[in-house]
């Protein structure tokens, strides 16, 4: 489809040149640009399109960028982008070296904080207004846009409780459309569905009971009732609160009825919503497939299992296990401090609790790990899918911290299968009785093994702890490797022939290290190389530069991993080969190592 307003409009002041006649014309130019663009490229889909009247109101009704709007987690930010000096751009949208998927400050003015993570809107425009006023800046208004999903998160509450005793120019916009990733969950879910169906008296109403200006619930797609009240929440001092409802996918057809497919659908057809099914046949499985399927299975067998996900039943496939056995398996919804403590207290009683929580997310849960978890010796299983780089997410998506920021905890045990049947087999070995906490690190994506699924599931072997293994012998050069980037140094080493000078070892526990392999390495070769795909700072080569200081070896060693630097949007691949870490680059660097 042709824009035609659209194509005139580069910024907001250009949007507020229109009149408000013409401003449903822009909301459906707008709803399509998003879709022919996301249907060719790919990227989050119906969080944006539930939010377009919402997004062209605020800029027509405020004064952007000097009014200052804040997005909560960032996917529903694209037509923000599009109407924010970055339309031309959009199609290079999380592709490297294009714009991001996410608002981010130094991309442009109009995206005045950062967010990848959820729940952090308010706190952030709180701040904001707190320091206008102390500027002496009364007339500066400041938005935070949050989903239903994310404002049950506990940061979002600690942001309310004090937005309301403050006197700051905030206004809090609540779009509810009960979803995040997805079905949002939880006791605030049911009570925002008692407002929506007026069930629910307004003497009861806890956003105004928390002191803010409340109104809502209004049509978040009726641009006339939502242009008549921003502008009368303009004109209102101290911290308000609008509930807008709102349809995820809206204006696709297909994205309405299937919301949590068509989240962040890949590639489909503009027209019809057709997802363009890429064939399956003879792939390795997913690695959250081989967690979520054997869970299922381990859990059918011993009762005292239990699983846990903050709001990713879907993305970490724990949802097999909560179709069939959902007494025994828990969405807690945006609250990862929430589920490793929940964890804990379960582990107390004798329950075996796999926690499963994106690696990116259980940063924001670090202090119960240490205080709740690990001080306590709680024999909690943690299982830390998108491990690693994660690709056209980004910076904000990462699991790249998590071998740095755990090995640093006594008491966990830190593991990195190679494949899916070590993934398997730890999952296996974790609920037949630890001592201690068990942090099980796995990528984003496919496995290397096509037949899995019939070859190797359900058939488990017990792991030793501790317990690193040679891949390939060799006689000058030692190449030690930890989790899936291994797999990039067996495909190294194929292409290269198999070199004699170069020997590979797998050391899927970082914690604790294999002591004794590790002694018999360094007595052998003159040059160790380590490769990982997490920080090179703190991460598993530091943890052999460490074995090597305390046992007084001066060998050769060399780290490979990711650089001190937030790696950017892109493809996995391009992202490995910014680190020296794909197949090429390793292929390169042996070949140098023989010369």
């Amino acid at each position: 489809m042709k824009s035609n307003l659209l194509s005139t409009l580069y910024n907001p002041a250009d949007l507020r040149l229109l009149s408000e006649e013409q401003l449903p014309e822009v909301a459906k130019e707008l709803r399509q640009f998003i879709i022919d663009v996301v249907s060719v490229k790919e990227g989050h889909l119906g969080a944006s399109l539930g939010v377009v009247e919402l997004t062209i109101a605020l800029h027509y009704v405020y004064n952007t960028p000097e009014d200052l709007l804040v997005w909560d987690v960032g996917h529903q930010a694209y037509g923000h982008k599009i109407l924010t000096e970055r339309k031309e751009n959009f199609h290079t949208n999380r592709q490297i070296g294009g714009i991001s998927g996410f608002p981010k400050r130094s991309e442009s003015i109009y995206d005045t904080f950062g967010a990848g993570h959820s729940s952090t809107s308010i706190s952030a425009a709180l701040g904001m207004a707190i320091a206008s006023k102390l500027k002496g800046d009364f007339d500066k208004q400041h938005i935070a846009v949050i989903g239903d999903a994310s404002i049950a998160s506990g940061m979002a509450f600690e942001g309310l409780n004090h937005a309301g005793v403050s006197d700051a120019n905030l206004l809090v916009i609540l779009n509810d459309n009960a979803i995040g990733i997805d079905p949002s969950v939880g006791a605030l879910k049911k009570y925002l569905t008692a407002v929506k169906e007026g069930k629910n008296p307004k003497q009861n109403n806890m956003i105004k009971s928390l002191n803010f200006d409340y109104s809502g619930p209004i049509n978040g797609h009726d641009l006339p009732a939502l242009l008549k009240e921003l502008k009368r929440l303009k004109k209102t001092k101290g911290p308000k609160f609008l509930h807008i409802v709102t349809i995820k996918g809206k204006g696709l057809q297909q994205a309405e009825e299937n919301q949590v497919k068509y989240h962040a659908p890949g590639k489909f057809d503009a027209s019809t919503g057709e997802i363009h099914l890429k064939s399956e046949e003879n792939l390795p499985p997913k690695y959250q497939d081989v967690f979520g399927l054997t869970i299922l299975d381990l859990a059918k067998k011993n009762e005292k299992i239990i699983g846990i996900t903050p709001a990713m039943p879907s993305g970490s496939s724990l949802k097999f296990m909560m179709d069939e056995i959902p007494e025994r398996a828990f969405d807690v919804g945006i609250a990862e401090q929430h589920a490793v403590t929940l964890a804990a207290g379960m582990a107390t009683q004798g329950m075996i609790v796999y926690c499963n929580i994106y690696s990116t997310f259980l940063q924001r849960a670090y202090d119960q790990v240490i205080h709740d978890v690990a001080l306590q010796n709680l024999p909690v299983i943690f299982c830390l899918d998108r491990a690693g780089l994660v690709g056209e997410d980004g910076a904000t998506h990462h699991g790249v911290f998590d071998i740095a920021y755990l090995r640093a905890i006594p008491n966990m045990i830190v593991y990195a299968p190679i494949n899916e049947i070590a993934l398997q087999n730890i999952l296996y070995t974790s609920q037949l009785g630890l001592n201690h906490p068990i942090a099980i690190r796995y990528p984003r994506g496919r496995g290397v093994l096509p037949n899995w699924g019939v070859e190797n599931f359900g058939h488990y072997e017990k792991i030793k702890i501790g317990k690193a293994n040679c891949l390939k012998n060799g006689n000058k050069i030692a190449v030690l490797s930890t989790g899936t980037i291994g797999n990039n140094v067996v495909a190294a080493l194929n292409e290269s022939g198999n070199p004699e000078a170069i020997a590979h070892y797998d050391f899927p526990f970082i914690k604790p290290l294999d002591i004794k392999l590790l002694i018999s390495i360094f007595s052998d070769f003159n040059t160790i190389i380590t490769i990982e795909d997490g920080t090179i700072n703190g991460g598993f080569g530091s943890a052999i530069l460490e074995f090597s200081a305390a046992n007084n070896f001066t060998k050769e060693i060399k780290i490979l991993g990711v650089p001190d630097l937030f790696i950017e949007h892109g493809t996995v691949i391009e992202q490995q080969q910014f680190c020296k870490i794909d197949v090429k680059s390793l292929i390169n660097l042996f070949s140098k190592i023989e010369k």
